[in-house]
C-alpha cells in the first residue's frame, strides 16, 4: 500500500497567483534596426554584463539574427577600445554604471 500522491495533480499554495513568464521580444526587431553599429556604445553596453561578458539571448530577448550581429558589433567595439574586454578594465576606467 502506497501513501504517495502519484496520480493526483500537484498542489499549489492558496492565495498566490501563478507566475507566467512573459516572452521577451527582440528590441532590434521592434525598432526595425537594419544594422547594429559598433560605434553606438550606449546601446551596446546594455548587452554586456557587469563582468563585461556578452549577455545571452535568454536574458536579453534578442532574436538569433540580431544576437549574431550584436556579438560582432561588440567584438569590433572591443577591438577599437570603445568597450572593455574584462571587468578589470571597467574598474580601472571608473567603475561600472548601469
Amino acid at each position: 500500500m502506497t501513501t504517495g500522491r502519484r496520480n493526483q495533480a500537484p498542489r499549489r499554495r492558496e492565495g498566490r497567483p501563478r507566475y507566467f513568464n512573459r516572452r521577451k521580444v527582440c528590441s532590434f526587431c521592434v525598432n526595425k534596426v537594419e544594422t547594429i553599429e559598433y560605434k553606438d556604445v550606449n546601446l551596446l553596453r546594455r548587452f554586456l554584463s557587469e563582468r563585461a561578458k556578452i549577455e545571452g539571448h535568454r536574458r536579453t530577448g534578442t532574436c538569433p539574427t540580431h544576437q549574431r550581429a550584436l556579438a560582432t558589433a561588440l567584438m569590433r567595439a572591443r577591438h577599437l577600445a570603445l568597450l572593455p574586454y574584462t571587468a578589470d578594465h571597467i574598474y580601472l576606467m571608473g567603475g561600472a554604471t548601469r
